[in-house]
């Protein structure tokens, strides 16, 4: 399955583990020469190279002041129903007015008439990863920080047209990238980065080659000098690796406390990280102010991580009832993922796909102790490795109508995940509200064919259905 630990399946290669691949090997050795400064500075050589001006790419060209967005119907993200006979101001990058009287536009103000067609915040996705989303393994394996970044520039500019404005980075080498987005240079959604996942040896997210264990003489693994993962199997380290990804501007904090799908020797069922680990880790990011996210899926990894403090769990698709009413009961976001079928997943053979077919008979059970206790409950797609199984990211979004209605679902995937985003407090890297359509929000807005609320459907074809797309106040697509 495409998940969280599918970053780290350098290490499988189509039916199971790739150890004894010479090809992988060496490539493994070759990365080995890397140092982590010298990978990250592949990133600000494709940020450079992404200043060139392109014909069309909103980011080059100049704004107007103020917007008015005309003959809307209006879904604000938080209703059940539509506005009707409204009009939105937009100036600079927030929302200045919801205006139902339709009074005149401002003199200076460009005007878009939309007809009567819906129109709805920016959408979030709450479990996402912005490197390596759409990077196939096999360039990845390459080692090649120009070309891993050069398709997550492409991918990300997919993923702001599919309509998704803002996501929440659960692992990778996220930071300069992000950097690179909010300053114009590419273009693409606002990023939550959490940077590195954080694991002990042998979990999910220690995926080092056989020669590559013991470490000798201190030196990282592939995985860290990459910035996808830090493995740490003590307090002290924990700490230290949890302050290190808050000092590089870390929203949140992810840690992984069992085993995973996708890494073929961290199975689903193990626990990691102690709880007093866990507490440690929480303690610190409580100290900067924001919290941490803890990737599990059973029931007692899960129980452990709640006991220990986490604000979040990612997943949870193997936990019982009894572990369910814990998020009520405690106040504890469910961050997980509506998969259902091998569409949904890369192609998995052996323990992978006996895996992910223990989680696709989780999911609906999970969504029903959602439903059932109140759960506070986000939405994400993780999905990666795939250009082709990225376009799936809407579609995982309609899965949520088997179980909520089509305004729930969008809600879920607006206000509701934006209030989640708001547990970053202080390290929240942008200053005003998402996922609604208010007076003084940021000016993150879609424009749809059709009415999403009574067939959540046409938000599966953002390229036909999705008629305009703004972030921040400016246009990335207008097809009126």
């Amino acid at each position: 399955m495409f998940r969280t630990g599918r970053k780290y399946s350098h290490l499988v290669h189509d039916a199971g583990c790739g150890c004894a691949n010479p090809n992988l090997q060496q490539r493994s050795r070759y990365l080995s020469d890397y140092s982590r400064r010298n990978f990250l500075a592949g990133i600000g050589s494709v940020a450079v190279a992404g200043m060139a001006p392109r014909i069309g790419n909103a980011q080059t060209a100049q704004r107007p002041s103020k917007m008015l967005l005309r003959q809307i119907r209006l879904f604000d993200g938080k209703s059940d129903t539509l506005q009707n006979g409204v009009q939105v101001l937009v100036e600079a990058d927030r929302i200045v007015a919801i205006d139902p009287a339709n009074n005149p536009a401002p003199e200076d103000a460009m005007i878009i008439g939309c007809d009567d067609r819906v129109l709805m915040p920016g959408m979030i996705d709450a479990h996402w990863h912005a490197i390596y989303a759409a990077v196939p393994l096999q360039v990845l394996m390459t080692g090649d920080p120009g070309i891993i970044f050069a398709a997550s520039t492409a991918e990300a500019e997919r993923t702001l047209l599919r309509g998704f404005t803002t996501i929440r980075d659960l692992g990778g080498p996220v930071f300069t990238f992000k950097q690179a987005i909010d300053s114009g240079i590419i273009p693409g959604p606002r990023i939550f980065p959490s940077g590195a996942m954080i694991t002990t040896s042998g979990g999910h997210g220690d995926l080092r080659m056989p020669f590559e264990i013991p470490p000798r003489d201190g030196q990282l693994s592939l995985s860290e000098m990459m910035g996808s993962a830090a493995i740490v199997d003590d307090v002290g380290g924990l700490k230290r690796r949890v302050r290190e990804q808050l000092l590089q501007g870390a929203s949140q904090v992810k840690i992984v406390g069992g085993g995973g799908v996708s890494s073929p020797r961290s199975p689903l069922d193990m626990t990691t990280f102690s709880e007093e680990e866990i507490r440690a880790a929480v303690d610190v990011a409580r100290d900067w102010n924001t919290y941490v996210t803890v990737h599990a899926y059973a029931s007692n990894t899960v129980q452990r991580a709640v006991a220990a403090g986490a604000a979040c769990i990612e997943h949870a698709h193997l936990m019982d009832e009894q572990t369910a009413r814990m998020f009520s009961d405690r106040n504890i976001w469910l961050s997980t993922q509506p998969f259902l079928s091998m569409e949904d997943t890369a192609s998995q053979t052996g323990v992978g796909a006996e895996r992910a077919a223990r989680i696709f008979v989780g999911t609906p059970k999970i969504y029903g102790y959602a439903k059932k206790y109140g759960i506070k409950t986000a939405w994400g797609s993780d999905l990666l490795f795939s250009p082709e199984l990225t376009a799936r990211q809407n579609t995982m979004l309609t899965h949520l109508s088997n179980w909520y209605t089509n305004a729930e679902a969008l809600r879920m995937a607006t206000s509701g995940n934006a209030s989640l985003l708001t547990l970053s407090n202080l390290r929240a890297p942008y200053a005003g509200s998402l996922g609604v359509i208010e007076k003084g929000a940021f000016a993150d807005m879609l424009v749809w064919d059709g009415n999403p609320l009574d067939d959540i459907r046409l938000v599966d074809n953002p390229e036909k259905n999705l008629k305009v797309v703004m972030k921040d106040g400016q246009i990335f697509k207008n097809t009126l």
